[in-house]
This record gives C-alpha cells, structure tokens and sequence, in this order.
C-alpha cells in the first residue's frame, strides 16, 4: 500500500508563505515526503482558498501550476464526504471545513491527515502535526 498524506490547508501556507512560523517545517515535511516517495493529497477547495488569502497571488498560481498540478493528488469532496462530514459536524458539533478535508482524507485511503491545528477531529484516521510526523 503507498504512502499516502492529506495535507491541511495551514500546512500549505506555511510551504508558500515564508513569513510563517512553521516555513521551515514545511520544508523539511517536502523534501521527507518527495525523498521517500509519499504520495501527497489535498482538496480541490482548498485552491481557491490559499489563493484568497495569500498575498502574492501570481507565487500562488504559479506553485499551483508547477507543484500541485504536477505532483500532488487534488481531489473533490463528492456527495458521500459532504453527507458524511455534515452528519459529523452536527453530531459532534465540530468545524464542517476540518470534517470535510478529513472525510476526504479517509475517502482517498490517506494514512495520515497533517496539520499544525492544535485541536483537530477525529474522523477515524490519524492526525499529525510537524513533530509528530517528522520525529516520530
């Protein structure tokens, strides 16, 4: 079975955006995954999302076109993610974008959800943070 890692949106600023505290993190998480093959996923809306936010939007496209494009696996939530992650988040009374990418997650057979959120969901699929995945 491939090595498989859902990157939250927060890891993906910290790739692109210098000023952050976890740059360096992220960095070091890159040259990991690509040294030991992982096959790296992230959601079709999370696009839109780092592009509305990040200051330098023309960094942005271009890192979608060369990287994401290129190497990484972009997926969509589908009906069965957004019924799942909606019933979670009502049940649980939790954030619908986190049970959304981590329902997404687990629908692409990802071994591990990273994130640098302090307080993620469980949704059934292993959560990590930079120390956590890096050192562990």
């Amino acid at each position: 079975m491939a090595n498989k890692i859902f990157l939250d949106t927060n890891i993906v600023f910290d790739l692109l955006e210098s000023s952050r505290k976890n740059h360096q993190n992220a960095l070091q998480l890159m040259r990991y995954l690509i040294d030991n093959s992982w096959e790296i996923y992230i959601s079709e809306d999370m696009l839109s999302t780092i592009y509305y936010v990040a200051k330098d939007k023309r960094k942005v496209l271009l890192f979608i076109e060369k990287v994401i494009l290129t190497d990484w696996n972009v997926v969509h939530f589908g009906e069965s993610v957004i019924k799942n992650a909606t019933k979670f988040a009502l049940e649980n009374d939790c954030d619908l974008e986190d049970a959304l990418q981590c329902f997404c997650a687990k629908e692409c057979e990802c071994r591990i959800f990273l994130t640098s959120d302090k307080k993620f969901i469980d949704c059934g699929i292993e959560i990590l943070d930079y120390n956590g995945f890096l050192n562990g």
